[in-house]
């Protein structure tokens, strides 16, 4: 893993592409055998999931692309994927390309948003809650993220540290918190 925070050193890959961290293993580590096989196992094991935390965060008329740019900077990047922590390593980079996909101020695309949400995915129904909808509001970003990796996406310990870009300390603290304003926040809606 790289000695400091990827996002720090995010470079444009080039024309139609959105932006990943730039390449290249620590100095003085070696990198990990991540072959073709390597990559097609964690495809299949982990494409749904990313397909999911970008459809959230982006929409779906968008999803695909997204998708398929996260996966295309893993393979690139895949001697930087750690062994144990790949799908965290996932949505950080998801996080990075939905970002970068924000701020190119691509509209999403109304019409494609479908009507009735994924029997399969219970966090759609949640949204469909207006009182969900609008504590979640009202919480700052990073709550909300916070929030969301950990019930969305089912994060704890070392995984929500590493998407959060934090020690395990500050993720476990960055919950805690986001947690306490989350009961604040339904507590003035009932009141």
């Amino acid at each position: 893993m790289p000695s400091h925070p990827p996002h720090l050193d995010v470079v444009a890959d080039g024309p139609g592409r959105g932006a990943e961290p730039a390449a290249g293993p620590a100095a003085g580590v070696p990198a990990p055998a991540h072959d073709a096989a390597w990559y097609e196992a964690l495809v299949r094991e982990h494409a749904t999931a990313v397909h999911r935390y970008v459809t959230r965060r982006a929409g779906g008329g968008e999803a695909e692309d997204l998708t398929a740019d996260v996966l295309t900077v893993a393979w690139r990047r895949r001697d930087d994927v750690p062994d144990g922590a790949e799908l965290p390593w996932l949505y950080r980079t998801a996080a990075f390309v939905v970002a970068n996909h924000r701020r190119k101020g691509r509209p999403v695309p109304v019409a494609d948003v479908p009507d009735t949400p994924d029997a399969d995915d219970p966090a759609l129904l949640a949204v469909r809650d207006e009182t969900v909808r609008t504590v979640l509001a009202g919480l700052s970003p990073r709550d909300r993220e916070v929030l969301l990796l950990h019930a969305w996406e089912g994060l704890t310990g070392e995984a929500l540290a590493t998407v959060l870009g934090t020690g395990r300390g500050g993720a476990d603290a960055a919950l805690s918190r986001a947690r306490s304003r989350l009961r604040a926040a339904f507590a003035a809606v009932d009141a």
